[in-house]
């Protein structure tokens, strides 16, 4: 074999090792779409809701809607339960709101085909040890401890308060900041209390 056929021949194994790599990866416009997919999927099961109500008065419980909480549908929100006793109680900026959260795969929802999977990930279980433990400073963004859990698990607080729960389709974009890569939604389930000093 003469070296032009030899450089040839490696050339054109490399291009077939190329391009059988591309083939097996993802790119990360792929993946939106895929998690596009998998949102609509999930809120096609569920009542949706486009706007925000003027008065903030959300309809409750496990048959209330899915609220549409920012413009781009990366977070919406479904009212479990919220304190009615007098006036809300939302927090100021820089407060301190401690949260447990239950959080389901809605990517292995949908290639399971049902909303009944276990939760991936959970910190309720431990309820005495856990308040006190998870917290975000309200709106601010300036510290790691706000950003981990993402802008979108903050939203829900700033409309209803503490003494709150609800359940938050939540996308990567304005998920965990840890998994803003992966194009994985998760379904929530949050609980918001108040730091007692």
């Amino acid at each position: 074999m003469n070296f032009k056929v030899r450089d040839t021949f490696a050339i054109m194994l490399l291009m077939v090792f190329a391009l059988s790599s591309c083939s097996k990866t993802q790119s990360y416009s792929d993946l939106l779409k895929n998690e596009q997919k998998v949102s609509n999927w999930f809120l096609a099961q569920q009542t949706v809701c486009n706007v925000i109500p003027s008065d903030s008065v959300f309809e409750e419980g496990s048959d209330a809607p899915f609220y549409r909480m920012d413009d781009d549908g990366y977070v919406y929100m479904q009212v479990v339960k919220c304190d009615r006793r007098g006036e809300r109680d939302i927090p100021e900026t820089g407060d301190q709101v401690y949260f447990t959260f239950t959080r389901y795969n809605i990517d292995t929802m949908y290639k399971s085909d049902t909303l009944d999977v276990e939760p991936e990930a959970s910190n309720q279980d431990d309820l005495l040890n856990t308040i006190g433990n998870t917290y975000f400073l309200f709106n601010n963004y300036r510290v790691n401890v706000s950003n981990d859990f993402g802008s979108g698990i903050q939203l829900p607080v700033s409309y209803l308060g503490y003494n709150s729960e609800v359940n938050i389709l939540l996308k990567s974009y304005y998920g965990f900041q840890s998994e803003n890569t992966t194009c994985i939604p998760y379904l929530v389930n949050v609980r918001y209390f108040k730091a007692e000093y």
